[in-house]
């Protein structure tokens, strides 16, 4: 889902976009930047028993470390969370970014980090340099952690709510003869 600006580069996508996939380390799905305030799309990942959740973003705020420990917690899964840093001097100089002009302005400041399904942050968050995190990452966290909390299981109130999901590919066009 393009937000702000970005809706005049980018297209949405469809329910056909939201892969979790069953690897050799885990169940994998990626939700990217502020798609991850939406509660409905992230029910739908933990719905396809996400483990590993990662999340992408160009949000460098403080407040964006509370949203990534939110999610690991309400999902009982590992979230990890990448977000770039960059100075000026990594793009072209005809490029003039609004944060200033000198080789060493920060134009995005990081905050790469990785949280477990109970919410402790085990790598991270790192700002103001480039950086790789590693974490050692035990999935049995996730059983122990839906025993108490399962929002798509047990505590998920079946009798109240239902989410239903969309995921056929649609078209932008559609010719009827």
């Amino acid at each position: 889902m393009p937000t702000a600006m970005e809706r005049i580069v980018w297209g949405s996508g469809d329910g056909s976009t939201l892969p979790v996939f069953n690897t050799s380390v885990g169940r994998i799905g990626a939700v990217i930047c502020w798609e991850n305030y939406m509660p409905l799309l992230r029910t739908a990942m933990y719905g396809k028993l996400i483990q590993l959740y990662c999340a992408p973003t160009v949000d460098d705020r403080d407040v964006w470390q509370a949203t990534m420990r939110h999610i690991a917690v309400e999902g009982r899964c590992f979230v990890l969370n990448a977000c770039q840093f960059a100075e000026r001097r990594s793009y072209p100089s005809d490029f003039i970014p609004m944060q200033g002009d000198a080789p060493d302005t920060v134009l995005i400041r990081g905050g790469s980090c990785i949280v477990s399904p109970l919410g402790e942050v085990l790598e991270g968050p790192i700002y103001g340099s480039n950086s790789i995190l590693v974490a050692d990452l035990d999935l049995d966290l996730i059983t122990q952690g839906k025993f108490d909390l399962d929002v798509v299981g047990h505590y998920a109130r079946p009798d109240v709510f239902r989410l239903e999901v969309d995921e056929r590919p649609k078209d932008t066009v559609l010719y009827k003869l």
